[in-house]
């Protein structure tokens, strides 16, 4: 399933675990510290509202180069960070804007909060026969709910939000931005969250995006501010590739998927692509090395195989030599469990994968949470056919 996994800090893994143990929806609803590319509805607790689906890559998933849909459109993951916004000037009404830390955080700061809206002056949700404007339909069908507002096929309804903000280098060398925002109602509780991908920033420099709040389940609230929930960068060298852009000097695309989690076991895809145009070679296990929120190694880990961790998770199997022609695809699982017994616990957002050795490194965000185990289990590469996902 698609859920966040974990350790987007330890508030935010206990409101995705409890996303997680649902069915498999396409996405999670988000409590207030929930974190990643999703929408979602109640403040702190699982409703029956349906899930809307993110487009976020499924744990075993192959890379998609094309948008979800089923989803509302919003700002592009992976592509050069734009001032353009979701709307023109005349279709958006300003919001108050955040102070603190809740506007400004490792280099990032929120610039606007605005709600798109229709000749009227009042927002998308509740314009007249509840149609989104041309442009903006995208998941969105001909049924329409009892009020008169649109629904898709998953019950949800169109909430279009959008904060600008700015991302500021202060590292030596270009870095790569994953910003996620979440979007809150008057009372404070969460409406849903966004995030965004900034690429490439260079040092010294400040670029501007924007993140815009899709599809969420039920009746929402109306917006009514907006949070940093959390910034992770990576320089722009080791930057995962997912499909959406060239094929990186390497020839091959490596990232991590969105993972699953449920009772305190955790299962992330390392997905490797042959984009290039000889054959890949691949021999066991991707060789890893676990790094902190500020980008330092972590040390009292150890790094053993999948099935010492747990059987059936697509992690054990014995290593083969791999040959991956143009196009083919691997997949190299990583699980872990959270349990917390004496110790410290031990969270580190970020993995430097090396798909083989010799091989440029990628820098990819699995967020570890792993708890006092001081154990993550790697399993040996795989071709994508052969694990049956």
């Amino acid at each position: 399933m698609n859920g966040a996994v974990p350790a987007r800090g330890a508030a935010v893994a206990v409101a995705v675990t409890a996303v997680l143990l649902l069915t498999g929806c396409g996405s999670e609803q988000a409590g207030p510290a929930a974190g990643g590319a999703r929408t979602g509805g109640g403040p702190s607790s699982v409703t029956a509202d349906p899930l809307c689906p993110s487009g976020e890559p499924r744990y075993g998933a192959a890379p998609t180069n094309g948008p979800s849909a089923s989803t509302v459109t919003r700002p592009p993951r992976n592509t050069p960070a734009s001032p353009a916004s979701p709307a023109s000037p005349a279709s958006r009404r300003s919001l108050p804007l955040p102070t603190g830390t809740a506007a400004a955080r490792d280099g990032v700061r929120i610039t606007a909060l605005t709600a798109l809206v229709d000749g009227s002056d009042h927002d998308s949700r509740s314009s007249a026969g509840g149609h989104i404007r041309d442009g903006e339909r995208s998941g969105i069908d001909d049924r329409t709910r009892h009020d008169g507002r649109s629904v898709d096929r998953h019950g949800c309804t169109p909430a279009l939000f959008s904060a600008d903000f700015t991302v500021t280098n202060h590292e030596p060398s270009a870095m790569t931005y994953t910003v996620t925002l979440g979007f809150l109602s008057s009372s404070g509780g969460a409406v849903g969250t966004a995030e965004q991908t900034v690429v490439g920033v260079g040092p010294g420099r400040t670029v501007r995006s924007a993140a815009e709040l899709g599809a969420v389940p039920g009746d929402p609230p109306a917006v009514a501010g907006v949070s940093i929930m959390q910034v992770r960068s990576v320089p722009a060298a080791e930057a995962p590739a997912n499909g959406d852009g060239p094929c990186p000097a390497s020839g091959v695309r490596l990232y991590a998927d969105q993972g699953d989690a449920a009772m305190g076991l955790r299962v992330v895809g390392l997905h490797l692509e042959n984009c290039g145009t000889g054959t890949y070679r691949l021999d066991g296990r991707p060789r890893l090395r676990i790094l902190d929120a500020d980008r330092k190694p972590v040390t009292g880990v150890s790094i053993v195989r999948g099935e010492d961790i747990a059987t059936g998770t697509g992690a054990d199997g014995t290593p083969r030599p791999l040959a991956l022609h143009p196009g083919e695809r691997a997949l190299a699982v990583l699980t872990w469990r959270n349990t917390t017994q004496a110790g410290t616990a031990v969270d580190a957002p970020y993995v430097r994968v090396w798909p083989a050795p010799g091989a440029r490194p990628v820098l990819v965000t699995p967020e570890l949470d792993l708890g006092t185990t001081g154990k993550l289990g790697v399993g040996p590469w795989k071709k994508e056919e052969d694990t049956g996902r």
